[in-house]
């Protein structure tokens, strides 16, 4: 799918692009596959900003997707190719034989008036969906589960796809986007192909507004504030943050610093380290 780009009417549409849409259908959502999505501006149960700089946006409908894939050996056929405001990728009606539609992440390669499966028995082919015994190794996978029937949780963003290395045992040993090598167990299931909308990387948001549409507001830099409000703030004119490294609001170190708790559990099952070098 292409990038849009418009004649430079204003300053801010002169770096301005788009995703070229004319691949998808136009169509309205399915209505029963919809659901209202509150907003929560980045409050916690208690109303307590947890998350900074969200709030606003555009009113937006959520679309329940079938990560689980759990309707066994009945083919469907796409019906649609949509835009999904929830995510990155762009999604698929199917309609199953049974007359159920469900919605599913649409790889790149499916087309409307494909069918797809999940089956053990599958062909190795764009949308379908296997238990990853049997899949064969080196095939590109994406919406990878983690634990069996709990639906995939893995490498579900545009343009994203996993790479199956290695079978031993009951484990199988998968390269994700990050480059990490991760062991899997191979009675989890995983979808053939890579997660469409691949452009959707070189998309220039080109103006604050258009921010501001997505539900995100500005941040602002801490060494313009007051001393009060940040660490970094204060002085006469322009001045340096004042301190070996910069730090958050709150004065813990902003670089290099880990937050992260060791998840020993998850951890074991790391063959390779993202960041390893």
């Amino acid at each position: 799918m292409a990038i849009k780009s418009y004649r430079p009417t204003t300053p801010s549409r002169r770096f301005m692009t788009v995703t070229d849409f004319s691949e998808l259908s136009n169509v309205k959502p399915e209505k029963s596959l919809t659901t209202n999505l509150k907003k929560n501006a980045g409050r916690n149960s208690y109303g307590r900003i947890t998350v900074r700089h969200r709030g606003g946006g555009n009113k937006r409908k959520y679309r329940i997707i079938d990560f689980k894939r759990d309707k066994v050996d009945m083919p469907a056929t796409v019906k649609t190719l949509e835009y999904d405001p929830n995510r990155s990728a762009h999604i698929a009606l199917v309609e199953y034989q049974d007359g159920e539609k469900r919605y599913i992440l649409a790889p790149v390669g499916l087309k409307v008036g494909d069918t797809v499966i999940s089956s053990p028995a599958a062909d190795i082919k764009p949308g379908n969906t296997l238990p990853i015994s049997a899949i064969p190794v080196g095939t590109v996978i994406h919406n990878i589960e983690l634990a069996p029937g709990k639906g995939g949780q893995l490498v579900r963003s545009a343009g994203n796809s996993a790479q199956l290395m290695a079978k031993e045992g009951k484990y199988a040993q998968v390269r994700l986007p990050s480059g990490e090598v991760r062991m899997i167990l191979t009675v989890c299931k995983a979808t053939i192909g890579q997660v469409g909308n691949i452009d959707h990387e070189n998309v220039t948001i080109g103006k604050a507004g258009r921010k501001r549409h997505m539900g995100i507001k500005p941040t602002v830099r801490g060494v313009v504030m007051n001393p009060c409000d940040h660490p970094h703030g204060g002085g006469e004119g322009k001045s340096p943050i004042g301190r070996p490294s910069p730090v958050t609001p709150w004065g813990k170190p902003a670089l290099g610093y880990k937050t992260r708790k060791k998840n020993k559990q998850s951890s074991k099952y790391i063959v390779k380290a993202r960041n390893s070098k």
